[in-house]
């Protein structure tokens, strides 16, 4: 069995404890004291289950578990939250949030090593369409809702659509009347001007990241890449 196991906790005594335990079931371990140095590993390394502390030096674990459920291509990562918490309602919010399993400290290695395998068993979850537009923005197709960096956005329909068609290009150009024929079809009479509104009402709610809309004088709207210059080509939003 050569699974990547993800151990993600603060405390160096417990990490080699969970890497001692796994490794004697031929999992191969990959450890972070912090959450941030597992996010980051993310881009270069997939785990296939992740081992998370809540309480961090630099992020809450519950935190972990929201970016993972938003986040496309690691929506389906299993989490067993290891945790010294052990109020009933902090197990019951880390599995409303997507985590597999609740193990509390201190806890038997042997058991946490029998759970893991028991969660690898498991039929894997559904892949949600997930469009990651970088940056944090994602947008997901499957519930509707968009999200900034792990918070969800509140939207209306029309802007849900607008990011969502954007989402699917960054840095393409998309013209007005293809934005309209997304958002009504030819069903409903409304004029190009409507989408300058809902335009600059979706950058207002996406806040720092609403300057990555940008529009094309005379053609349309395109979502820019981060990292991109954002400069406005028109001025008609």
């Amino acid at each position: 069995m050569n699974n990547l196991v993800a151990v993600v906790d603060d405390e160096e005594d417990i990490r080699a404890l969970v890497r001692a335990s796994l490794e004697k079931e031929r999992f191969r371990v990959q450890e972070y004291c912090e959450g941030k140095g597992f996010l980051a590993s993310l881009a270069s390394e997939r785990p296939d289950l992740l081992v998370l502390d809540l309480i961090l030096p630099d992020m809450h674990g519950f935190d972990i578990c929201r970016r993972l459920r938003t986040d496309g291509p690691h929506t389906c990562i299993p989490v067993i939250i290891l945790s010294a918490l052990t109020d009933e309602a902090d197990g019951l919010l880390g599995l409303s949030l997507g985590a597999d399993d609740y193990v509390v400290k201190p806890f038997s290695p042997k058991e946490l090593a029998m759970r893991v395998k028991a969660v690898l068993r498991r039929e894997p979850k559904p892949v949600r369409t997930c469009l990651n537009a970088g940056g944090g923005l994602v947008v997901d197709v499957d519930t509707l809702e968009a999200f900034s960096h792990g918070e969800r956005l509140e939207l209306t329909r029309a802007e849900f659509r607008i990011l969502q068609l954007l989402a699917s290009g960054v840095d393409w150009v998309f013209p007005r009347q293809q934005i309209l024929d997304y958002l009504w079809g030819h069903t409903k009479r409304v004029t190009r001007r409507s989408v300058d509104v809902h335009v600059k009402h979706l950058r207002e709610k996406l806040g720092e990241q609403g300057g990555r809309i940008v529009n094309v004088r005379s053609i349309g709207y395109k979502l820019l890449s981060v990292g991109s210059a954002a400069c406005d080509e028109g001025d008609e939003a």
